[in-house]
């Protein structure tokens, strides 16, 4: 069983930076892709970005955050980042880390091929 644990989410002006952590238990062994998706009140569950952790490390952003955000992984700490710069406010919303057991590929936003979730972290931009 994967647990997923985030932190990092906060209030910043817009312009500012965040970085977002995830932690997963399971971390090369079952999780193949892991994504980063955020909902704001009254809007759906949105894919925000994704990494493969196996060698390739490809990318995946969604339209919105390119060039603003860039999501990476950390072997060696057990961790995968999603760093926000330039935010604004449209970005603020709950943030979830999810995890994939399969490899990301074009779907990667779709939320319902991620089996394991984060309990999210809030990010606010004034």
């Amino acid at each position: 069983h994967v647990q997923l644990v985030e932190s990092g989410g906060g209030s910043v002006t817009a312009g500012g930076s965040l970085r977002l952590s995830c932690s997963p238990s399971g971390y090369g062994h079952i999780t193949k892709c892991m994504g980063w998706f955020r909902q704001a009140p009254g809007k759906e569950r949105e894919g925000v970005a994704a990494i493969y952790t196996g060698d390739s490390r490809t990318v995946y952003y969604a339209d919105s955050v390119k060039g603003r955000f860039a999501i990476s992984a950390d072997n060696a700490e057990n961790t995968v980042y999603l760093q926000m710069n330039s935010l604004k406010p449209e970005d603020t919303a709950m943030y979830y880390c999810a995890a994939a057991t399969s490899a990301c590929g074009g779907t990667w936003s779709n939320q319902y091929r991620y089996a394991y979730w984060g309990q999210g972290t809030q990010v606010t931009v004034s």
